[in-house]
């Protein structure tokens, strides 16, 4: 089937800002270490003196403090000490000179992410290889309401204890499947996937698709939109992995092939 070429124009769009987030300086391009936090003080910079050493960046950084209360940071430049918001959602990302810092959380313990915004590694990356675009791999499923606790493992082995109240329904070659959102938000539930490609085209351990035009019945799965994780790019990325029923048994040849990291 030919795909129409305002679908093609559109995809194409979204492939570019695909990329270009990748390598914004909040990107997943440019991360530099990944460090859990203990409660106490721990020092940050490239100083071989100090409890947390950085591969880029100021000699000292700050200070980070993980109390009863949450976590703090103390710049090492004298400025005044700065609580952060911790959210799971939406980490809170401080700027120290050339770095870019946010601390995650995770089943209640936090970390320390550091990228580098002077890293040469996003404008190095020579982008991300496609299947051919097929318009029958965007698929209109029902959007059926249910409520299940599932516990998800992730890419480092931590497993999260994760809400499912949504299970996209479609069929392929005459057989019903169930794909069950495990995150995301209400308008873009996402689903964390594998098929048969992750044997030898796509990354091995799950790539995500996001839900689109979601109304109270029906949801569009556009797996010419299916992405590789966060943890294809960086090992200091933490990404959940596919519940049983995610995985299914046959290849969808869409979305993004796997990525060759140096």
């Amino acid at each position: 089937m030919t795909a129409p070429t305002d679908y093609l124009a559109a995809l194409g769009a979204w492939k570019v800002r695909r990329l270009t987030n990748l390598k914004a300086p909040n990107g997943w391009l440019n991360i530099i270490g990944r460090y859990w936090l203990e409660p106490g003080s721990a020092t940050v910079g490239s100083a071989e003196d100090n409890d947390i050493v950085l591969t880029a960046g100021p000699a000292h950084v700050g200070t980070i403090t993980e109390d009863d209360e949450g976590v703090t940071f103390t710049p090492a430049d004298g400025g005044e000490p700065v609580r952060l918001q911790l959210s799971k959602y939406k980490p809170p990302q401080f700027d120290v000179d050339s770095l870019l810092l946010e601390v995650t959380s995770m089943n209640g313990d936090n970390a320390l992410r550091v990228r580098d915004k002077a890293s040469t590694a996003p404008a190095n990356f020579p982008g991300i290889e496609y299947f051919p675009a097929q318009p029958e791999w965007r698929i209109v499923a029902d959007w059926v309401p249910f409520e299940q606790e599932l516990t998800v493992n992730t890419s480092h082995n931590i497993p999260t204890d994760v809400v499912a109240t949504h299970k996209a329904v479609f069929s392929h070659d005459g057989t019903q499947y169930e794909l069950i959102a495990t995150h995301g938000t209400p308008e873009a539930p996402q689903f964390v996937i594998r098929d048969l490609t992750s044997r030898d085209s796509t990354y091995g351990a799950c790539r995500f698709v996001y839900g689109e035009d979601v109304t109270d019945k029906t949801i569009v799965l556009d797996f010419n939109k299916a992405i590789n994780p966060p943890c294809a790019f960086t090992e200091h990325a933490v990404c959940p992995l596919p519940p049983p029923q995610n995985v299914l048994p046959f290849r969808i040849e869409a979305g993004e092939k796997r990525v060759e990291m140096a």
